[in-house]
């Protein structure tokens, strides 16, 4: 009996991925080691958090970097920082921002149930342009002057949620932020690999930036990064500390937080609730060096193989079976099944939720059920339940 069964919880066979409701990456070995190694000893954690500065810095070619618990939380405590600084009073007050710049001006097509975590900071988004190309109403979206005609006195920054096909491109909307010293933070979250992201959505002159460790990193579920200038690092480490110390004993590396800037010790800030443990800062560094060099890119001809294996074994089923591949040598491939309804008996819809109810669960993605398309996510998958999963698949489809 595994350690799931003993509480009552069964297993399943994830094929959607690093998805959240599922636990997210599997970690290595490598990582599963370091942190059993750093939960038997105890370190200050503004020293620990300084040393992983120097690592997400030197990983993101950025001048500091923390590790959050989750890519949310970066956002929560990026926007925080941008709200604050180093001010002592402001931190007090969040997410009260009455009398002091609070609004964050976002793209309209931007905008997301996730966007609540800089919402929860107490700023108030401002929304800009519209994706007439969606709407079917024209063939314009967001542009970058639109950005620039919101800002006001109560501006305190910008958020931007990246991805590749996000317009205005990043560039634009950081130069006119920036011709009025207005931040840009940057949500990033599920944007590795490529591994060349983590510089090159820095680079594009980008004031935090945040991504999440417990996906394509295979940190820790629950650890995310915030990266960007030093200036708005310190604020929002600040706001995440335990601070019961004394003034006189508190002496934070001042790579890390700026003390000469604050007149005394912040209460616990905005981000007491987003405190992140000395196992997952160490597994997600661990896991960091795993990703920046490399290491997992032999498993992406392994995915295949296995991805191949469900496609010849569905080959006689009433299916259109596609193995979709950036080719970057970095990502993942995935396996698009579409269903054919008619002569199945059953829409995609069903099917999922067959798998979802069998045993072994098996939970494939649903990003596309809508579309009639069941798609494999490999990153979980092995030699073994590969095998359980093409046969349970193959099962859901002959028994229309």
């Amino acid at each position: 009996m595994g350690i799931y069964e003993q509480f009552g919880v069964t297993p399943i066979i994830n094929a959607s991925g690093a998805v959240t409701r599922l636990g997210g990456a599997p970690m290595p070995d490598e990582v599963l080691r370091a942190f059993n190694e750093a939960a038997r000893v105890s370190v200050p954690l503004e020293q620990l958090q300084a040393a992983a500065s120097q690592v997400i810095a030197a990983a993101t070619a950025t001048e500091a970097g923390l590790v959050s618990a989750g890519a949310a939380s970066a956002l929560t405590l990026g926007a925080a920082a941008i709200l604050t600084g180093y001010d002592l009073g402001l931190m007090e007050r969040l997410p009260h921002c009455d009398g002091f710049p609070n609004e964050f001006v976002v793209a309209r097509e931007q905008r997301s149930g996730y966007d609540h975590a800089v919402r929860a900071a107490g700023a108030r988004l401002v929304e800009v342009g519209f994706n007439e190309i969606v709407a079917n109403a024209g063939v314009r979206r967001a542009e970058a002057w639109e950005y620039e005609a919101a800002f006001g006195p109560n501006t305190a920054g910008v958020l931007y949620v990246y991805s590749p096909t996000s317009s205005p491109p990043l560039e634009a909307v950081v130069e006119v932020a920036h011709q009025h010293q207005l931040p840009v933070l940057v949500d990033a979250a599920g944007e590795l690999p490529p591994r060349s992201n983590l510089i090159s959505i820095a680079a594009t002159g980008a004031d935090l930036v945040a991504f999440s460790g417990g996906k394509s990193i295979r940190g820790p579920q629950s650890t995310g990064i915030l990266c960007g200038r030093q200036d708005l690092i310190g604020p929002a480490v600040a706001q995440l500390l335990d601070m019961d110390d004394h003034l006189e004993l508190w002496n934070p590396p001042a790579s890390l937080i700026d003390k000469t800037k604050l007149r005394g010790i912040p209460r616990h800030g905005i981000g007491r609730g987003f405190k992140v443990s000395k196992e997952e800062i160490i597994a997600l560094l661990v896991a960091l060096q795993l990703f920046t060099s490399g290491a997992y890119d032999e498993e992406v001809l392994k995915a295949r193989a296995r991805l191949g294996r469900i496609v010849e074994r569905l080959n006689p089923s009433p299916v259109q079976c596609s193995i979709r591949d950036k080719g970057d040598g970095q990502s993942l491939p995935l396996l698009e099944i579409a269903v054919d309804e008619a002569a199945v008996g059953r829409g995609a819809m069903e099917i999922c939720q067959r798998l979802r109810n069998g045993v072994p669960p098996i939970y494939v993605s649903h990003g596309s059920l809508q579309a009639g398309k069941l798609l494999i996510n490999p990153l979980h998958l092995d030699d073994s339940n590969t095998e359980t999963l093409a046969e349970r698949v193959r099962q859901e489809l002959e028994q229309g």
